[in-house]
C-alpha cells in the first residue's frame, strides 16, 4: 500500500524541485540581462522572456512540493490506518464492550536510571534495555518515581 502510493509521489517532488531550480535560474538570467541594459524598453524584453516564467516557475515548484509533502503525509496516515484496522479487535464481555488485553502482565518491576516512570518487565518501554534495573522502593515510596501509563503497574504495589 505504502509503496504504490508514493510512487505517484516522488514524480511531483522531482518536478517541483525542477522548476524551483529552473525558475531560479531564468531570474537570474533575467537579472543578468536587465542589469546590462541602461534604458528601461531594451530591459523589457529580459523581463518579459526570463523573469516573470522564472517568477512563474518558482511558484509552481513551490506548490508540486507542498501538494507532494502532504501526498506524503497522507500516504502515512492511510498507513497507519490500515495498521490500527488491521490489528485484531478486542474480545468483548457480557455487556458488550471491547475489553483490552493487558499490554504487559509481568509481576517484575524494573525503572530506567534518571528516568521519572516505573515499569513492569515486559512494558515495551523497557522491555530489552540493558540498562532497565529493579525498581528501589525508596523512590516509589518517595513519589519521585510514577506509574508507567502504559504498562500500568500501580496494581502490583497496592
Amino acid at each position: 500500500m505504502r509503496t504504490s502510493r508514493l510512487r505517484t509521489v516522488r514524480p511531483v517532488l522531482w518536478a517541483g524541485w525542477a522548476a524551483l531550480a529552473a525558475g531560479a535560474v531564468l531570474c537570474v538570467v533575467g537579472w543578468y540581462g536587465v542589469s546590462g541594459e541602461r534604458f528601461a524598453e531594451r530591459q523589457l524584453p529580459y523581463l518579459a522572456s526570463c523573469t516573470v516564467p522564472g517568477a512563474a516557475l518558482i511558484i509552481a515548484g513551490a506548490v508540486l512540493l507542498g501538494h507532494g509533502r502532504s501526498s506524503i503525509a497522507a500516504a502515512r496516515v492511510e498507513e497507519l490506518y490500515g495498521l490500527l484496522v488491521a490489528a485484531e479487535p478486542a474480545a468483548a464481555d457480557e455487556t458488550g464492550q471491547a475489553v483490552l488485553a493487558p499490554l504487559a502482565v509481568s509481576g517484575e518491576l524494573l525503572m530506567v536510571p534518571g528516568g521519572t516512570l516505573w515499569h513492569r518487565a515486559d512494558c515495551p518501554l523497557v522491555a530489552g534495555k540493558a540498562e532497565a534495573v529493579p525498581v528501589d522502593s525508596k523512590l516509589v515510596a518517595s513519589g519521585e518515581l510514577g506509574p508507567c501509563p502504559i504498562c500500568e503497574p500501580a496494581e502490583e504495589t497496592d
